[in-house]
Protein backbone atom coordinates (compact mmCIF):
# COMPACT_ATOMS: atom_id res chain seq x y z
CA UNK A 1 0.00 0.00 0.00
CA UNK A 2 1.36 3.70 -0.98
CA UNK A 3 0.76 5.85 1.35
CA UNK A 4 1.08 9.92 0.10
CA UNK A 5 0.88 10.93 3.86
CA UNK A 6 3.96 8.93 5.19
CA UNK A 7 7.04 11.32 6.06
CA UNK A 8 10.39 10.53 7.28
CA UNK A 9 12.11 11.89 9.96
CA UNK A 10 13.77 14.54 7.88
CA UNK A 11 11.11 15.69 6.13
CA UNK A 12 9.04 16.82 9.33
CA UNK A 13 11.67 19.14 9.84
CA UNK A 14 10.31 22.53 8.36
CA UNK A 15 11.91 25.31 10.37
CA UNK A 16 9.62 28.42 10.48
CA UNK A 17 12.37 31.04 9.06
CA UNK A 18 16.32 30.99 8.20
CA UNK A 19 18.63 34.15 7.80
CA UNK A 20 20.24 35.16 4.75
CA UNK A 21 23.20 36.37 5.92
CA UNK A 22 24.94 34.44 8.26
CA UNK A 23 24.03 35.43 12.16
CA UNK A 24 27.30 34.10 14.54
CA UNK A 25 30.19 32.25 13.47
CA UNK A 26 29.62 31.72 9.49
CA UNK A 27 26.40 30.09 10.63
CA UNK A 28 22.89 30.79 9.86
CA UNK A 29 20.32 31.09 12.05
CA UNK A 30 17.14 28.82 11.77
CA UNK A 31 14.31 29.02 14.45
CA UNK A 32 11.08 27.02 14.54
CA UNK A 33 8.35 28.46 16.55
CA UNK A 34 5.58 27.46 18.65
CA UNK A 35 2.76 29.15 20.71
CA UNK A 36 0.98 26.55 23.30
CA UNK A 37 -2.12 26.99 25.24
CA UNK A 38 -1.23 27.40 28.41
CA UNK A 39 -4.62 26.16 29.71
CA UNK A 40 -4.17 22.84 27.98
CA UNK A 41 -4.75 19.81 30.01
CA UNK A 42 -1.45 18.13 28.67
CA UNK A 43 0.37 21.58 30.62
CA UNK A 44 -2.16 22.40 33.33
CA UNK A 45 -0.59 21.20 35.94
CA UNK A 46 2.75 22.44 35.21
CA UNK A 47 1.83 26.03 34.23
CA UNK A 48 0.25 25.88 37.54
CA UNK A 49 3.93 25.66 39.31
CA UNK A 50 5.74 27.28 37.23
CA UNK A 51 4.92 30.42 35.05
CA UNK A 52 6.69 29.57 30.88
CA UNK A 53 6.26 25.62 31.79
CA UNK A 54 4.13 24.96 28.91
CA UNK A 55 6.49 27.29 26.78
CA UNK A 56 9.69 26.24 28.15
CA UNK A 57 8.32 22.48 27.71
CA UNK A 58 7.42 23.36 23.91
CA UNK A 59 11.07 24.51 23.54
CA UNK A 60 12.89 21.59 24.46
CA UNK A 61 10.34 19.41 22.57
CA UNK A 62 11.49 21.50 19.44
CA UNK A 63 15.02 21.15 20.17
CA UNK A 64 14.74 17.34 20.73
CA UNK A 65 13.07 17.45 16.99
CA UNK A 66 16.24 19.41 15.66
CA UNK A 67 19.48 17.84 17.54
CA UNK A 68 20.48 15.88 14.36
CA UNK A 69 20.83 19.22 12.66
CA UNK A 70 23.66 20.17 10.48
CA UNK A 71 26.22 21.98 12.43
CA UNK A 72 26.13 24.41 9.39
CA UNK A 73 23.12 26.31 11.49
CA UNK A 74 22.42 27.85 14.65
CA UNK A 75 19.28 26.56 15.76
CA UNK A 76 16.86 28.18 18.26
CA UNK A 77 12.97 27.17 19.33
CA UNK A 78 11.04 29.78 19.86
CA UNK A 79 8.03 28.64 22.32
CA UNK A 80 5.36 31.39 23.81
CA UNK A 81 2.20 30.67 25.59
CA UNK A 82 -0.94 31.80 25.00
CA UNK A 83 -1.58 33.55 27.87
CA UNK A 84 1.63 35.26 27.59
CA UNK A 85 4.74 34.11 28.62
CA UNK A 86 7.89 33.01 26.69
CA UNK A 87 9.99 30.48 26.61
CA UNK A 88 13.90 31.12 27.77
CA UNK A 89 15.26 30.53 24.38
CA UNK A 90 12.70 32.57 22.32
CA UNK A 91 13.62 35.57 25.47
CA UNK A 92 17.21 35.36 24.96
CA UNK A 93 16.63 35.37 20.95
CA UNK A 94 14.41 38.14 21.15
CA UNK A 95 16.87 39.95 23.40
CA UNK A 96 19.45 39.63 20.78
CA UNK A 97 17.29 40.49 17.70
CA UNK A 98 16.00 43.65 19.69
CA UNK A 99 19.96 44.43 19.93
CA UNK A 100 20.23 43.98 16.48
CA UNK A 101 17.34 45.77 15.51
CA UNK A 102 17.83 49.03 17.30
CA UNK A 103 21.30 49.48 16.64
CA UNK A 104 21.11 48.79 12.87
CA UNK A 105 17.83 51.12 13.02
CA UNK A 106 19.13 53.84 15.23
CA UNK A 107 15.93 54.08 17.02
CA UNK A 108 16.30 53.04 20.50
CA UNK A 109 12.08 52.25 20.45
CA UNK A 110 12.85 49.61 17.69
CA UNK A 111 12.73 46.68 20.16
CA UNK A 112 9.68 47.14 21.75
CA UNK A 113 8.07 47.61 18.37
CA UNK A 114 9.46 44.16 17.57
CA UNK A 115 8.03 42.62 20.98
CA UNK A 116 4.30 44.29 20.24
CA UNK A 117 4.00 43.08 17.09
CA UNK A 118 5.49 39.83 18.51
CA UNK A 119 2.62 40.09 20.96
CA UNK A 120 -0.14 41.43 18.43
CA UNK A 121 0.27 38.39 16.69
CA UNK A 122 -0.40 35.66 19.80
CA UNK A 123 -3.31 37.94 20.65
CA UNK A 124 -4.45 37.32 16.55
CA UNK A 125 -3.85 33.88 16.88
CA UNK A 126 -6.19 33.55 20.47
CA UNK A 127 -8.80 35.39 18.67
CA UNK A 128 -9.39 33.37 15.81
CA UNK A 129 -9.36 29.93 18.30
CA UNK A 130 -11.98 31.95 20.27
CA UNK A 131 -14.11 32.62 16.83
CA UNK A 132 -13.42 29.15 15.58
CA UNK A 133 -15.80 27.96 18.61
CA UNK A 134 -18.46 30.40 17.95
CA UNK A 135 -21.52 28.92 15.90
CA UNK A 136 -21.78 30.83 12.79
CA UNK A 137 -25.26 33.11 12.53
CA UNK A 138 -26.99 34.81 10.02
CA UNK A 139 -25.82 38.07 11.10
CA UNK A 140 -26.01 40.36 13.79
CA UNK A 141 -29.45 40.92 13.39
CA UNK A 142 -29.84 37.26 14.85
CA UNK A 143 -27.77 38.32 17.40
CA UNK A 144 -29.95 41.32 18.49
CA UNK A 145 -33.16 38.97 18.31
CA UNK A 146 -31.89 37.28 21.39
CA UNK A 147 -31.52 40.64 23.39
Amino acid sequence: MNNCNTKTANQSKRPDGMTLIPWRLGRSLLWDATCVDTLAASHIQATLSMVGAAATSAEQAKRSKYENQDSSFIFVPFGVETLGPWGPEAKALFKELSKRVIESSGDPRAGSYLGQRISLTIQRGNAASILGTVPRCGGFEDVLDFI
